[in-house]
């Protein structure tokens, strides 16, 4: 496929915008055994019976830990700015605890200096999901001393690469860590207990905020620190019913207040204590911590995917959740058995996710002015399709590409209306281990063929390259 022309009238973004792509350590690094990691929570879960689609794990993933210099080089053909990944804990710093192992920490310096050397900004995320299994052994993010373990991590790793790396993010959505992991169990380490699942969340929040501190103390005052967070919008099935802008509230509070409410304004909100009463009374939330977790922060990061529709229902009723959450009889929503979820009308992704890029609009809007001033970034936007190659070799994926162009129109949008968002991330740049769903789902601009690991561009990719090189979107393909 040729590159996409120029439209006549294109969407441009600001000179400095960074256009990148984002990967996690566990699904593409494979390695698992190599310089002296030791397992993480989801070595133990992909290797449970019954925890992942096809039995599927990432102890290869597609290597990218001996194929790193062709996944740089692949970036810079592309014309990507900037590249956001994750390090695995367990490979810097075995069960979670002592010293680094050099070896370790010297995969991540070579991946920097390459990333440096193609011209292309590093942004480290210190967690992607992957705790250390010694750790959660010794009882997880629902215990405080992981959040005192992950500060020496942070410190570990911000003295090893803070001198190169300007662009630093804490933790990746930590809804995901705190209630898929502890809350309905369909991600690492696969508990079930919705107390746990809020001690987590704090636990969550205390790392992010001794992790800042950590990171300020070794590094250059120039970098950057910043926290992902996959904030939900989450809409009213009825906006006029008084009892269904109340089941917002309560999963408004439980996806998004519970995290930036201590992070950007000090405190819990008062309506998620209330709710979760019946589960917790929160006695983990020590004096000092809120002042711990509300360190100011340099940038903020969004993930959007696709919108939540709710209402108020029974709280006895039953049946599945349509949270696009994956399936468990356990809800990842502790205190909201009165709140049903349903499925959003409109086109969607393999995920099962309606594609609306209005919400990725009201997402930055509504940051704009949580947290005026604040610098954006979109660290994670991107759909699955299930890719396959023509009789050439080439991959088509013009359903992706259209994807791509709504929602960074939406982003563009944004700007035009106030908001300082200065750079997007697309996720992801390969296909790659996808959780729970194994290797079904591919999220990749860049295929992978899981037999030979070899890497080819898909039409999505030279789209969003020609995007990078220009600072403008092209006009969508017509081949």
């Amino acid at each position: 496929m040729s590159e996409s022309a120029q439209p006549a009238n294109p969407v441009t973004f600001p000179p400095a915008f960074l256009w990148g792509a984002a990967t996690s350590a566990y699904q593409i690094e494979g390695a698992v055994r190599e310089g002296g990691r030791t397992p993480s929570i989801w070595d133990t879960f992909s290797h449970t019976p019954g925890r992942t689609a096809g039995g599927e794990h990432g102890d290869i993933a597609v290597d990218h830990y001996h194929r790193y210099r062709e996944d740089v080089a692949l970036m810079a053909e592309l014309g990507l700015s900037a590249y956001r990944f994750s390090i695995s804990w367990s490979r810097v710093q075995p069960t979670g605890r002592g010293p680094a192992v050099q070896v370790g920490l010297d995969f991540y310096r070579r991946l920097v200096d390459e990333l440096l050397e193609r011209g292309i900004k590093p942004a480290v995320t210190l967690y992607h999901w992957d705790l250390p299994q010694e750790l959660e052994d010794a009882g997880g993010w629902p215990e405080r001393d992981t959040a005192l373990r992950f500060a020496e991590y942070a410190q570990i790793v911000g003295e090893a690469l803070g001198d190169r790396v300007e662009q630093w993010i804490t933790l990746n959505e930590p809804w995901c860590s705190a209630f898929l992991g502890y809350g309905s169990g369909v991600h690492a380490p696969g508990r079930t207990d919705p107390e746990a699942s809020l001690r987590a969340a704090h636990h969550l929040n205390l790392a992010h905020g001794l992790g800042t501190s950590a990171l300020r103390s070794v590094m250059p005052a120039r970098n950057s620190v910043a926290l992902s967070l996959n904030s939900s919008v989450v809409r009213p099935l009825s906006p006029q019913d008084p009892a269904d802008l109340a089941a917002v509230r309560k999963i408004d509070d439980l996806a998004n207040g519970v995290f930036h409410g201590p992070t950007l304004h000090g405190a819990y909100p008062e309506s998620l204590f209330t709710a979760t009463e019946p589960i917790t009374d929160w006695s983990y939330v020590l004096d000092g911590d809120l002042q711990a977790i509300n360190q100011p922060l340099d940038a903020l990061g969004l993930n959007y995917y696709t919108p939540a529709l709710v209402s108020a229902t029974d709280a006895d009723a039953s049946g599945p959740r349509a949270d696009g959450h994956g399936a468990s009889d356990h809800s990842p929503w502790p205190g909201a058995d009165d709140v049903a979820f349903h499925q959003t009308p409109g086109e969607r992704t393999e995920m099962g996710w309606t594609i609306d890029p209005t919400g990725l609009h009201e997402l930055i809007m509504r940051y704009t002015r949580e947290a005026p001033g604040l610098p954006l970034y979109i660290t994670e936007n991107g759909a699955a399709y299930d890719d396959k190659p023509d009789p050439d070799g080439r991959v088509h994926d013009p359903e992706r590409i259209a994807y791509l162009e709504k929602h960074l129109a939406a982003v563009r949008r944004a700007i035009t209306d106030g908001a300082d968002v200065r750079g997007y991330y697309l996720w992801s740049l390969m296909d790659n281990f996808e959780w729970a769903y194994g290797y079904e789902k591919r999220f990749g601009a860049v295929y992978v063929d899981y037999a030979t690991l070899t890497r080819t561009p898909k039409s999505s990719a030279l789209w969003y390259g020609q995007a990078a090189r220009t600072g403008s979107l092209p006009s969508l393909p017509t081949d």
